[in-house]
């Protein structure tokens, strides 16, 4: 079986979807903003909200930048799947649902490994939760590419990983608002909703390392990781960082794990208080 080359990828001019769906993006932005804004309701602080686009403009710098590399990944074990998936409709659904299953995986392990939680903390640092919320995405994230490569080496043709993530990554921008409550009982139950997402965004007890699920909820469900929205949450992170300075928010949990590694007096410990869970060190 013939190998794909990075050349015949790019020869194929991919639609970078994510590009198309940023002004939208902004505009409901602006909307919510300007609604909050007539209505009285803190919902937005707009140095944070600065924050967020500056962190999201250089996010977005960064994808380009390292798109050979992590595209590369990718096409590398893509080439070593015993078998291929072309492009098909089944195909795409398919691509889909597996991309998710790793994205829950990868957002739980986030959560519990003090190492990854460095690069996706930046995303719930914010004690807002608006739709500007969406765009503050670590500078650091790019690292977990590692999860997704058995999405490559099942066989799924690259062209449609490629859509289906990007698709997977805008679905996380609608969930990221107050203003739209409780969806009927079967979109609940199967798909992730803004309610779902509140519960993750919160640091109230019961709400802390809840409902990782990117699009479908149905992991959390499976997995014992889900919680439904009862009371309103209190967002943000239970250390917060008191800062609107974006570099920062980027990295400040790397800074912490630097500084808690050079005092450690063993290997061992050390190594704590690098896959330690962040809320044991917390603790300590």
């Amino acid at each position: 079986m013939e190998k794909l080359t990075y050349e015949q990828v790019l020869q194929m001019d991919l639609p970078n979807i994510i590009v198309y769906a940023a002004p939208v993006m902004i505009a409901f932005t602006l909307l919510e903003w300007g609604i909050s804004q007539y209505k009285h309701r803190k919902t937005y602080d707009n140095k944070d909200t600065l924050a967020a686009f500056s962190i999201g403009v250089v996010n977005l710098i960064i994808t380009a930048a390292i798109k050979i590399a992590t595209f590369g990944i990718i096409i590398f074990f893509y080439n070593l799947a015993p078998f291929k998936i072309e492009p098909s409709w089944w195909g795409f659904i398919l691509c889909l649902i597996w991309i998710d299953f790793w994205r829950y995986w990868s957002h739980r392990i986030a959560h519990t490994c003090r190492f990854w939680w460095a690069t996706h903390v930046t995303h719930h640092n914010s004690e807002k939760y608006n739709f500007s919320v969406s765009f503050r995405l670590s500078w650091t994230q790019h690292i977990k590419i590692i999860f997704f490569i058995p999405v490559a080496l099942v066989g799924f043709d690259p062209v449609t990983f490629f859509i289906c993530h990007q698709i997977e990554v805008l679905y996380q921008f609608w969930i990221h608002t107050e203003y739209i409550r409780k969806l009927p009982k079967p979109i609940e139950y199967i798909f992730v909703t803004p309610s779902h997402h509140r519960v993750h965004h919160g640091r109230n007890k019961q709400y802390l390392d809840k409902n990782y699920g990117s699009t479908f909820i149905i992991w959390d469900r499976i997995f014992n990781s889900f919680e439904p929205e009862v009371e309103k949450p209190d967002y943000g992170i239970t250390t917060p960082v008191n800062s609107y300075n974006p570099v920062y928010l980027n990295f400040h949990e790397w800074m912490d794990i630097f500084r808690d590694v050079r005092k450690s007096r063993t290997l061992k410990q050390a190594l704590v208080m690098i896959i330690e869970s962040p809320s044991k060190i917390a603790d300590k």
